[in-house]
């Protein structure tokens, strides 16, 4: 569970699991699972870092673990074979089998 803020101030927390999505517009608006909005006071970026604070704490290690990979992931290139694979069936990009 993560502590955020409502946009009037009232503190707020939320289960970090059921966060589908975050996006700014201009304010953070998280879509949970069960497709509930709610807008919260804190950047995208501090919702990511507080999750990965609160994960580090349940897993039993340091968010400094966790952020650093994260960043790496983003840097790798796509591979030219799922680059491919994801030309030709665009359904199914990771090409797992039904």
């Amino acid at each position: 569970m993560i502590q955020l803020t409502r946009l009037n101030g009232n503190p707020l927390v939320v289960n970090s699991d059921l966060i589908k999505y975050a996006e700014s517009s201009p304010d953070t608006v998280l879509t949970l699972v069960n497709g509930e909005k709610i807008v919260v006071l804190e950047s995208c970026a501090e919702v990511v870092r507080r999750t990965v604070e609160y994960r580090a704490q349940v897993f039993g290690t340091t968010a400094g673990v966790w952020l650093p990979s994260i960043e790496a992931a983003r840097a790798v290139p796509e591979s030219t074979d799922a680059a491919e694979e994801k030309r030709r069936n665009p359904r199914n990009p990771g090409g797992a089998r039904d």
